[in-house]
């Protein structure tokens, strides 16, 4: 089975650059402490990536 990521948004978007909202979308996030879980592919931990210190993770 593959692992799931537990993404919330810990931080607001507000102020940030345009890309960094676009991939805060992407993910499903619309609110601050916002919970969504995906799965753990390559492409979700590089928008992860792009957007950690607005985001904490957990494996599930």
């Amino acid at each position: 089975m593959a692992k799931k990521l537990e993404i919330t948004l810990t931080r607001s978007v507000i102020g940030r650059k345009q890309d960094q909202i676009a991939t805060v979308r992407a993910l499903g996030i619309t609110k601050t402490n916002q919970t969504v879980v995906k799965e753990d592919n390559a492409a979700m931990r590089g928008m992860i990536n792009k957007v950690s210190h607005l985001v904490s993770v957990k494996e599930i």
